[in-house]
């Protein structure tokens, strides 16, 4: 029933598009005319100008043709995780890819094609089915923006489907972590380095004796933690007055998050004491996280719908965040469904045709499954 060259070409066509976060604006519009040409009833919120992007989220409905079925959702996101202007697609074999000089962007314009292609399979077979909502949105790469500005509640649906993980195919997460970001800033005290560097505080020291104290990586087999960028100071000639860092850390349990953050601050906070300066700390959670039971209808329709395609429905938990963390947060309950996507975020990803045809039809079993 997957039209593979149709499914094949709209895949191409969307990863050709550039739209890294906040410029998503001529995807969404290439996306928006597809989809009301389809006979979607298609709307696009007011998230852009929310989050200072060009293109707000797009939200679509195919009307249900069976009362009292459940409404469910498809969604991905728009943006990439960098430009992918100029991008040079290179099929080899049953493998997609680019000549190297950018990413792909099947992160996450795979989960889009293949939602769009069971749309196209529902009208064409006359399937029973309940409401489908194709939910679209943008600048997911840098916070989960488009999400978290989405009234999802307001849709008044069952639940659905967040097309956004890696292979294999067939395969769900439904437990995640929760996310809490740092941003330090080390108070130093500037001083010229030749003349009198003893009268300054060196807040690359301070910082350094904070990390060296500090747990980071593989805290516990579900929690882990990590200062990712730095940066500060004037000149080499001034003992340095400042520096910043930005960090995370994520575990499925909050109780041993909570311990983590508390942990690293104290690390600062000592070091700072040492050598008699402060320390700003700005502490915030990015996402919550979320275990969706496997009696959840949500779940028990997924493992199905995989089965009778013949796949191994395996239940996985990840520490990374997707717009399911924002969803279910919402008290939409959802689980995020694999496409086959890999490699993401590197100039080396790639998706399989037969994956995407493969994800296409689970999307459509996933549909038409709950109806049954």
């Amino acid at each position: 029933m997957v039209n593979e060259s149709r499914l094949i070409n709209l895949f191409k066509a969307l990863i050709t598009i550039n739209a890294p976060a906040k410029e998503e604006r001529e995807c969404v519009d290439y996306v928006k005319n597809l989809l009301t040409e389809l006979g979607l009833e298609v709307t696009e919120d007011d998230a852009g100008q929310a989050i200072g992007g060009n293109a707000g989220n797009v939200i679509a409905k195919l009307p249900g043709n069976k009362p009292g079925a459940p409404r469910i959702f498809l969604s991905a996101h728009f943006d990439t995780v960098e430009p992918t202007a100029g991008i040079k697609i290179i099929e080899d074999g049953d493998i997609i890819k680019t000549d190297g000089t950018t990413i792909l962007g099947a992160d996450d314009k795979a989960g889009m094609a293949t939602a769009i292609e069971c749309i196209q399979m529902l009208q064409e077979t006359n399937a029973v089915h309940g409401d489908v909502y194709l939910l679209f949105d943008v600048a997911e790469e840098i916070g989960l923006l488009g999400a978290g500005h989405l009234k999802i509640q307001d849709l008044n649906l069952d639940y659905g489907y967040v097309l956004d993980t890696g292979p294999p195919v067939g395969t769900f997460v439904n437990r995640t972590a929760t996310h809490d970001k740092l941003e330090v800033t080390v108070i130093g005290k500037p001083a010229h380095s030749g003349k009198d560097p003893e009268n300054g505080i060196n807040a690359i020291v301070v910082a350094s004796h904070a990390i060296s104290k500090m747990k980071l990586g593989r805290i516990s087999p579900e929690t882990t933690a990590n200062f990712g960028l730095i940066s500060g100071g004037t000149a080499v000639n001034v003992v340095c007055p400042f520096v910043k860092l930005r960090g995370e850390a994520r575990s499925t349990s909050e109780a041993e998050l909570d311990a983590q953050i508390a942990h690293m601050k104290e690390c600062f906070e000592t070091a700072a004491a040492e050598f008699n300066t402060t320390v700003e700390i700005v502490h915030a959670r990015h996402y919550s996280a979320y275990t969706i039971d496997e009696n959840h209808p949500c779940v028990v329709n997924a493992v199905q719908a995989s089965k009778n395609l013949g796949f191994e429905p395996t239940l996985r938990t990840t520490l990374g965040g997707s717009d399911a963390n924002k969803f279910n947060a919402h008290g939409t309950t959802c689980i995020v469904v694999a496409t086959g996507m890999d490699k993401i975020h590197t100039h080396e990803e790639q998706v399989s045709r037969r994956s995407l045809i493969d994800n296409a039809r689970l999307n459509y079993e996933l549909i038409v499954n709950a109806a049954r």
